[in-house]
């Protein structure tokens, strides 16, 4: 029974979570069809929307390290049962990101506007395509592990996953953190850059750069001296270009 309410739970928020993760490319870009974006919502005075937008990026940045952690997971996990532990984490995950939308105040004010439609196509394009870097990522490594379908589909059949492997599959061989790469230029690929916008990619940024260091910490401690190789090897957010020497 129990096996049957975590596989259902962990599709839920399989399912919530791919929602809002769409949501968000509309949101970002500010797309017609979304109700709210980042440019449009409910508006408040200028200090009061600043406040309000930091405290929303805050309480994502907040959640999805702090819960990232090994040392919060062992005592997550005294609460929550390890199966389920990352179909949680994904979840709150999700909340954090809805409350951004449903909360966030739009900053009236343009800070660049390209109209040159063929320079406007080409921000398009990379805006496109770092949400498909973002989404190519986790399945380079392990989509299905990554948001918790697989922790649950592995104690329904009572199988043990294997000990994690430093891999570096495609992406993974240029930059360190692809997924990362991916979000930066999609918060900052856009031909119309509002205040608003610029507040959410400086935000979002500031976060990226900060998780980055906490993660590289946990992946050192998994891998030791293969992933500090790694590191010194290949370049955090962009290729490292290194001169050829004789």
């Amino acid at each position: 029974m129990a096996r049957s309410i975590y596989l259902g739970y962990a599709v839920a928020a399989y399912l919530i979570f791919f929602a809002t993760f769409l949501y968000l490319i509309a949101f970002v870009g500010d797309l017609p069809f979304a109700p709210r974006t980042v440019d449009r919502g409910a508006e408040s005075a200028l200090l009061p929307a600043v406040a309000i937008n930091l405290a929303l990026i805050a309480l994502f940045g907040v959640q999805h390290s702090v819960m990232a952690r090994q040392a919060f997971k062992r005592l997550w996990t005294r609460l929550v049962p390890p199966p389920v532990e990352r179909s949680t984490y994904v979840l709150f995950a999700s909340m954090a990101l809805i409350l951004l939308y449903a909360f966030w105040r739009p900053i009236p004010g343009d800070v660049w506007r390209v109209e040159n439609g063929l320079a406007a196509g080409i921000l398009w394009a990379l805006f496109a395509g770092g949400w498909l870097i973002v989404l190519l990522s986790t399945f380079l490594l392990n989509h299905f592990e990554l948001f918790g379908l697989q922790q649950v589909y592995f104690h329904g059949r009572g199988r043990t996953a294997a000990e994690p492997q430093l891999r570096q599959p495609f992406f993974y061989k240029l930059v360190r953190h692809p997924l990362y790469t991916g979000f930066f230029i999609a918060f900052w690929a856009t031909p119309h850059m509002t205040y608003s916008h610029l507040l959410l990619a400086v935000g979002m940024s500031t976060y990226m750069l900060i998780a980055i260091r906490y993660e590289e910490r946990d992946l050192v401690g998994v891998f030791g001296s293969d992933y500090e190789a790694y590191r010194q090897r290949v370049g955090m957010l962009t290729p490292r270009i290194r001169r050829r020497t004789t």
